[in-house]
Formats: C-alpha cells, structure tokens, sequence
C-alpha cells in the first residue's frame, strides 16, 4: 500500500498568486531554478482552467520537444520486444508524434474515435476519489510537464511521457480502457477509504505493472513499466506471481524503487474475468472479506 500523494511534488499558491511546485531533495531538478519556475508555469496552467474551459495549451521548448524525442525513440524498440500485442496495437492505432510533445486536446482528439476517452490536465495530485470518478466517465488526468533534461530516461513522478505514452496507448485498446472505467465506475460504490485505497492497489499491480503470459513470454501491459526504459529491462527478473486480489490490495510497496513483485494473468481474458471483473462488481463488502481473508492467511 502506498499514498498517492507521494507520487507527485506538491503544488501550492501563495498569497501574490504566485503557483510553486515543491520538488523534494531527490528530484534531478531540484537545485534547477529555471526548471522549477518552468513546472510552476505549467502547474498555474492547469490551475486557472474553469470548468467548461478547454485543455491548456502548452508551448513546449526546443529542449522539452528533444527530451519527448529521444524517449519515444528509446521505448520503440523495447515495446516491440516486452509490450504485449494488445498494447502494440492499440500504440499503433493511436499513432502519438515522436517528434514532439503533443498537446492534451490532439491526444484526446485521436484516442476518442478509438475508446471514448479524453483528457484534461492536472497541476500534479489528484485526489483519489476525483481521480477515479474521472476514469469512470472515461476521463484521464494528465500532468503536462516533462522530467529534467538532465535524466530523461527516468522521472520520480508522473510526467506527460508516462500519462501519455504509459496510459495513453493503454487507452486506445477497447480492452484495456474497459478495465480501466470499470476501476472507476467503482468508486461511486464504495463509501470507505479503506475500500477506495485497496481497489487504487489493485489498479497499480494490474492497468500500472500489470504483465501477462503471451506465447510462452511474460509481456508487459502496465503503464507504470512500458513508460520506464529500465523498468522495461528488469521487469522479467522480478519475482512474478498469479493474479492474487488479496495481495494485490493488501501488499506493501515502494514507489520509488523498481516493483519487485509483479502479478501476471495467463491471458487477456484471465485478466478481464479477475481484475475486470472485480472492478465491475467490487464494493465495500466484498473489500472487507478479501482484507480479512489476507489478514488470516498471514
């Protein structure tokens, strides 16, 4: 289990109205002014949006254009060699530029007429309960900043590249989208934390670092590791088990380290009758008999 705040810097407003996102000690751009007034600018874009307003535009640097290049090349290849058919369909169908950073509304734009699914932009945290209720009305929250040049093949939170080229081509598979509004839709059923929090860690190990067996394989499908270059690299020799929602929900782990533990259904559609499944049907009932049961087991 983990908090989700924990994922993404903090963002705040002072009293002139000035937007400042708090990068922690750890965080390449940290002693980088000219990069942090950079996500605080791209922050208040997001921050100023009313409802009814459409997506910002963001005018991306030469510099942010490279860095979107360079990864997209970098991933092509080893999606070819871990990411399972679904998801390489699906990135086929939605062709995303890899010559430049695309902006939310074109994403948006070219995944709809595949799935239903659109875009809006976030400063950075969601709360989790409105993160959700978004995913259930087909709607995915993006950050639109981009990792520090400095280390462009990783990033210690959630950028555009991983909302876009992790979930984004994720979204464009009728299946995998299904999955995920059926995590959403959820979140209108369940009335404790303790339900929302174990139905979030679920969708970690499965719709973030979910893997499946393919032709003998195990291939990847979670957004959290087809966005990562070195993730991509490890995930093969980590320690993988059966689909478990007891452990899936109930399991400690560390977000700033490679997932050791991976859990893998033997198909897509071993997938869509467990995990799909138990969004489609999961309430606080059932959330309390699987944390019992793990409890007992333990």
């Amino acid at each position: 289990m983990f908090e989700e705040g924990q994922l993404y810097s903090a963002v705040t407003t002072d009293a002139d109205g000035l937007v400042q996102v708090h990068l922690g000690e750890n965080h390449p751009g940290f002693t980088d002014a000219a990069y942090r007034t950079r996500r605080g600018e791209i922050a208040s874009a997001a921050l100023a949006r009313r409802p009814g307003d459409p997506v910002p535009t963001i005018e991306y640097t030469d510099e942010e254009h490279a860095i979107w290049r360079l990864v997209s090349a970098e991933l092509a290849p080893k999606h070819d060699k871990y990411a399972h058919s679904e998801f390489l369909a699906a990135k086929d169908a939605l062709r995303l530029p890899t010559d430049h950073v695309p902006q939310l509304a074109q994403v948006s734009e070219q995944l709809q007429p595949l799935t239903g699914w659109s875009y809006t932009a976030a400063p950075g945290l969601v709360p989790l309960r409105e993160f959700y209720a978004d995913l259930g009305r087909s709607t995915f929250n993006s950050t639109q900043y981009l990792r520090h040049p400095s280390q462009p093949l990783y990033t210690p939170e959630p950028d555009i590249i991983h909302e876009v080229i992790g979930h984004g081509n994720q979204l464009a598979s009728p299946r995998f989208a299904a999955i995920t509004r059926a995590a959403g839709e959820a979140s209108r059923r369940l009335e404790t934390d303790e339900a929302m929090q174990f139905v979030a860690d679920v969708f970690w190990f499965s719709i973030e670092f979910g893997v499946i067996a393919e032709d003998g394989e195990t291939k990847a499908y979670g957004a959290g590791i087809l966005s990562s270059y070195g993730e991509m690299d490890e995930f093969g020799h980590m320690d993988i088990r059966p689909l478990d929602l007891h452990a899936m929900g109930t399991l400690n782990y560390d977000i700033t380290a490679y997932q050791p533990v991976l859990f893998r259904a033997e198909s897509l559609d071993h997938l869509e009758g467990v995990v799909g499944h138990f969004f489609e049907t999961v309430d606080d009932d059932l959330v309390a008999r699987l944390r019992a049961e793990a409890s007992a087991s333990a």
